[in-house]
């Protein structure tokens, strides 16, 4: 941590997973992250005024400790909850309640606040289809079984610890997207063509490639010091897969700068991905 940079405690809040708060403060924290280095407490599943106390204590105690009141980020609904961590020594941020009374103002309707509605419940529609997804993703990832490609909505591309794995899983997880991915390999590059078996989908495929220095460090971990990771190796693999790409009209891109969000958001925008539960993304 640069010497200039000032710590400070983080609470995520929430009656449920807490993910969605989480992922909201990193959002907005990040634009302080040059002068503050922030440390993030997640409390989810406060589902009552009991809870709350106890949370509500480890914030006086940190403000104690630490000689300031720790941030605050909340997605709690129940006011008489939510009444409970307000009265602790914190920043309060009510991620949830100034978008909904801007709501109950536009809408001229009050809102009724119900624990767990802003997720997916087990028996619904969506999260079906996002379980299917994931074990579809989860059955095709690396090119392991290639029976049943007609029902991937996308087939990533690409060499060895590129990225596949981990933009297809957030794919199924996020937005129940059917996401195979299958490896370009030096036999490939050697014939000059794409795999037989993946001929037959090509409306489906996306490319992902990476800078070769960036991937001899992510092979070095799993394999050191091996062939398959020297920079010469990765040279030539990434060199190959990118010729065989622009060659076979594929879109692709560098992940090597890119998060697994922006990777995920790219592919469905160039495909014009469809959601399976609302049509639309």
């Amino acid at each position: 941590m640069p010497e200039s940079q000032k710590k400070r405690t983080v609470f995520i809040v929430s009656d449920g997973t807490g993910i969605t708060a989480e992922t909201f403060s990193h959002s907005v924290l990040s634009q302080f992250s040059a002068d503050f280095d922030f440390t993030l407490l997640r409390e989810p599943f406060i589902t009552s005024e009991e809870k709350a106390a106890k949370v509500a204590e480890k914030i006086n105690a940190t403000a104690l400790e630490e000689n300031t009141p720790p941030l605050l980020f909340s997605t709690l609904v129940k006011p008489e909850i939510l009444a409970v961590v307000q009265q602790s020594n914190c920043i309060f941020l009510d991620i949830f309640g100034a978008c909904v009374s801007q709501l109950e103002t536009a809408l001229d309707t009050k809102s009724r606040p119900t624990i767990g509605l802003s997720h997916l419940s087990a028996s619904s529609k969506q999260y079906r289809n996002r379980i299917e997804a994931i074990n579809f993703t989860l059955a095709h990832d690396d090119g392991q079984f290639v029976h049943g490609l007609k029902e991937a909505d996308v087939i990533l591309v690409g060499v060895s610890r590129c990225g596949k794995t981990p933009t297809s899983l957030y794919l199924a997880m996020q937005y129940a997207i059917k996401a195979a991915n299958f490896p370009l390999i030096p036999e490939d590059f050697e014939r000059g063509a794409l795999p037989k078996t993946l001929l037959p989908y090509r409306n489906k495929l996306f490319g992902l490639s990476i800078q070769p220095d960036r991937l001899s460090e992510v092979r070095n971990e799993r394999r050191p010091d091996s062939q398959y990771a020297s920079i010469k190796q990765c040279l030539y693999e990434v060199g190959e897969a990118e010729r065989l790409m622009r060659r076979e009209s594929i879109e692709w891109l560098s992940t090597t700068t890119k998060s697994i969000e922006e990777i995920s958001t790219t592919v469905i925008q160039i495909l014009g991905l469809k959601s399976p539960s609302t049509g639309s993304y």
